[in-house]
């Protein structure tokens, strides 16, 4: 990523790198970091598992929307479309890339289907129950190795 702002750090950076190991040249060794959950996006990867402390009883599908399973198994026919889904925040991580990013469960799905990365300007955190409508993108690569098979981009959520 060129021109990197750390906030934190309150330094720009001229050029960072983001990867999952390191080696160096004539060794044997290789470092490799740690994952938040799995790989490929900026703000720890994919949730397989919801925290032990998020209840997803009592979430209801909403009114001409789907499931997370549902979004999953039919993500072809509904490339490019708006989708409305209903879930808990699994995961949120804000201003990354200049948008927050939530981690959607709604309790359907298996691991590999049961997690929607949705990107907003909505501040939310985790164990909201939030309705989020936006256009799902599918094998969407925002460079660097952030690669999503879908995701739902700059969606408009509700939290309820």
């Amino acid at each position: 990523m060129k021109n990197y702002h750390s906030k934190t750090l309150e330094r720009t950076f001229e050029l960072v790198y983001f990867v999952s190991d390191i080696s160096v040249p004539g060794s044997d060794k290789t470092a490799s970091m740690p994952q938040k959950g799995g790989t490929g996006s900026p703000h720890g990867g994919t949730v397989s598992n919801p925290p032990a402390k998020i209840d997803f009883s009592g979430i209801k599908k909403p009114k001409g929307g789907k499931t997370v399973a549902e979004v999953y198994a039919e993500k072809d026919n509904l490339s490019d479309k708006e989708v409305i889904v209903r879930g808990k925040v699994v995961k949120f991580s804000r201003n990354i890339m200049g948008k927050n990013w939530i981690h959607l469960q709604d309790g359907t799905g298996d691991k590999g289907t049961n997690d929607l990365t949705i990107t907003t300007s909505t501040m939310s955190k985790e164990g909201d129950t939030v309705l989020a409508r936006g256009v799902l993108v599918t094998n969407k690569d925002f460079g660097y190795g952030y690669k999503y098979d879908l995701i739902i981009e700059d969606a408009n959520v509700t939290i309820e």
